[in-house]
């Protein structure tokens, strides 16, 4: 028996700008004003780099929410129409051994649908 192709996902090369204040808002949740304003300045310079999807999931320690959830679902959408996606905005918290998904995670949800060995460009802090 075959394995199933799974469709190319497409990325655009940066953020896109609408992302950064989204992170924003979701880091203020979790850190003081003084670590907002440092991750999302730090994010905005940090270059691109990739990591596989299943090794976000797992340093993020998240679940994993399904196709029922309309974000996702509306991203796998464009996964198999080819639209690209922004890449993920990420924040290491040393203080608990995790990685914050400050921004991305109904993409990174979609994307590990498709493929989870999926390299992910992200920006990373």
């Amino acid at each position: 028996m075959s394995k199933a192709v799974s469709p190319e996902i497409h990325w655009l090369t940066e953020p896109e700008e609408h992302d950064y204040p989204a992170a924003a808002s979701y880091l203020a949740l979790i850190y003081d004003e003084t670590h907002v304003v440092r991750h999302s300045t730090l994010l905005r310079t940090a270059p691109v780099t990739a990591f596989k999807a299943k090794d976000i999931f797992r340093a993020s320690g998240l679940s994993l929410l399904g196709v029922s959830n309309s974000h996702v679902s509306k991203n796998i959408k464009k996964i198999a129409a080819g639209t690209p996606l922004s890449p993920i905005l990420l924040v290491r918290d040393r203080s608990l051994g995790k990685v914050v998904i400050a921004d991305g995670y109904h993409r990174i949800c979609a994307v590990y649908k498709v493929d989870e060995d999926a390299m992910v460009p992200c920006k990373i802090v």
